[in-house]
């Protein structure tokens, strides 16, 4: 009898285990997972070699090991570029492709296939290789895999502008033409020139497909388009010459697939602790509020963020043109524009229509992504009678946004301004060589002033550049009105500050920032303050038992 060493029997266990998981892999010669391509035993399949006069200033990978970004310095003239390197096909591999990709159009539709309730990638995958086997064609495998990544690009990615839409460090994605390299809005380069450029057949051919993949139409007759991406980016096109004389434009503005929370406000420097606390007590005690800022200062990802202190069973509703924001609630109720274009029997519902039907609905909570109309009118009914709301509004400071509410087109009468508690200004603006987002300035409305006739405003919070920290610079009519409603000393209500505030520090300092893990944090301290603050001075660890 023959003793096998202890490596041996692992050796042998390993083989056993490699051959069950090839078993369970492939049924009926269909696999049931992409099986990952091995650049050790194929060799590389994206090279990259930078251009003369051209310097590396850093790389990374989208999707290794199809897809590599190099942010590269032209020297001469210091400018950065955001070059994509995908596989290089041949001439033979091209025309395969080209041939695979038409052929699959006719075989997943005469084969009645419903990638919509399957794994879209494994349904293409199996019958790419099945139709390899048709053709009789044994390619190599490193060539097999670089026609399969352009396969699922098309299929099931964004084509040209794939690699772009998924690099995490893009915001906005720009195409301003045909012949013309695409733009980015990237989080650390600004904004910088891609070597990504569309012939005009293509750049309309791309065009089609996002609106196909957002459910919505563009043509010559309606050639301007705005949508949600199924990522929940927000884009803006143009279809042909229509309406744009350089031919047909992209406009991506890139939306996390987690949104920000109060605690990621704090971390990028956009709030303190201070004014999140401030800002928590006064959603939870139903004070309304309006962000402003100019395009691109975050004002959206404030109101997700903070939409977060809603309490957890309070009846929400959203209005929006288009879908951004995303809640952590049940009672949730997301309502959203609707267009028509020519041809169509049904009726376009607008914001204002939205917001009409929403106040029927007895809603504890009224969010409208943006006030820029007649909503704003309705909106600001609806403070005056009980309805707590948010939104946001493009304005670059609180009188400018005041001014924009009491004339045309919007209208609102100064007496219901009035009841609008809180607004802030949020800017992007240059600190220490980096463009960041911050908020200017938080001010509450605090009545009519009988000596002008005009609405008084107070700034409780403004941002000093020097120095990059926020001051207190006012005392707080909100925070008075907590005070008196609930009941409260002086000491009661900086302690709940504080408290609220120890809680954000806990959450940053765990690098606790999903917003699912915040919001069942502010329930917890909603429901059992005291035990939290507790746990927290103790040093103990929050269990979120609702994961």
């Amino acid at each position: 009898m023959i003793k096998l060493k202890i490596s041996d029997k692992i050796t042998g266990f390993i083989k056993l285990l490699q051959d069950v998981i090839k078993e369970v892999r492939v049924v009926d010669g269909r696999v049931k997972e992409i099986p990952m391509y091995d650049e050790s035993m194929y060799g590389e399949i994206v090279t990259f070699v930078p251009p003369v006069d051209f310097e590396v200033v850093e790389q990374s990978w989208i999707m290794k090991p199809f897809v590599l970004v190099t942010i590269m310095n032209k020297r001469a003239i210091h400018k950065n570029i955001y070059y994509v390197s995908e596989p290089a096909l041949d001439n033979f591999e091209n025309e395969l492709f080209i041939r695979i990709i038409e052929n699959l159009k006719i075989f997943l539709l005469d084969n009645e296939i419903n990638m919509e309730s399957m794994d879209k990638e494994l349904i293409l995958y199996n019958n790419y290789i099945k139709l390899l086997n048709i053709y009789g064609i044994k390619l190599e495998t490193r060539s097999m895999y670089k026609i399969w990544y352009y396969i699922r690009r098309v299929y099931v990615g964004y084509d040209k502008l794939d690699a772009l839409v998924k690099d995490p460090m893009i915001e906005d994605i720009s195409c301003v033409g045909y012949d013309t390299p695409v733009y980015l809005y990237h989080r650390k380069y600004i904004n910088i020139e891609t070597n990504v450029v569309f012939k005009e057949e293509e750049l309309n051919s791309m065009i089609m497909k996002l609106a196909q993949l957002c459910g919505k139409s563009i043509s010559t007759g309606y050639p301007i388009m705005n949508a949600r991406l199924p990522d929940g980016s927000r884009l803006e096109a143009t279809l042909g010459r229509e309406v744009t004389t350089r031919g047909g434009t992209i406009t991506i503005r890139k939306f996390r697939e987690l949104p920000f929370t109060p605690p990621d406000l704090v971390k990028y420097g956009t709030f303190n602790t201070e004014v999140i606390a401030y800002l928590w007590l006064a959603v939870e005690n139903n004070k309304s509020a309006i962000f402003v800022g100019a395009t691109a200062a975050g004002k959206t990802t404030t109101l997700n963020a903070i939409s977060l202190f809603i309490p957890s069973e309070s009846k929400v509703i959203t209005i929006e043109d288009t879908r951004e924001i995303t809640l952590y609630h049940r009672n949730w109720i997301p309502g959203v524009v609707r267009d028509t274009f020519m041809g169509q029997e049904a009726a376009a519902i607008d914001m204002f229509e939205l917001l009409r039907s929403a106040l029927r609905q007895r809603p504890e909570y009224l969010i409208v992504g943006e006030v820029r109309g007649k909503e704003a009118y309705t909106l600001f009914q609806a403070m005056n009678t009980g309805h707590t709301t948010y939104s946001t509004m493009h304005a670059d400071s609180i009188q400018a946004a005041v001014n924009r509410l009491l004339n045309e087109p919007i209208n609102v009468p100064l007496m219901m301004l009035s009841s609008l508690d809180i607004m802030t200004v949020q800017v992007l603006k240059y600190v220490g060589g980096r463009r960041v987002r911050r908020l200017e300035s938080l001010s509450e409305l605090v009545g009519i002033d009988p000596s002008s006739g005009n609405i008084s405003i107070r700034d409780i919070y403004t941002w000093n550049p020097s120095n990059d920290t926020i001051e207190r610079s006012g005392s707080s009519r909100v925070l008075e009105e907590i005070m008196l409603s609930r009941g409260w000393s002086r000491e009661k209500i900086n302690k709940e500050l504080k408290n609220r505030e120890t809680v954000l520090k806990y959450m940053m300092d765990n690098d606790i920032g999903d917003y699912r893990d915040v919001s069942l944090i502010i329930r917890m301290y909603s429901t059992e303050p005291e035990n939290v603050i507790n746990l927290i001075n103790e040093g103990k660890t929050l269990v979120l038992e609702g994961k």
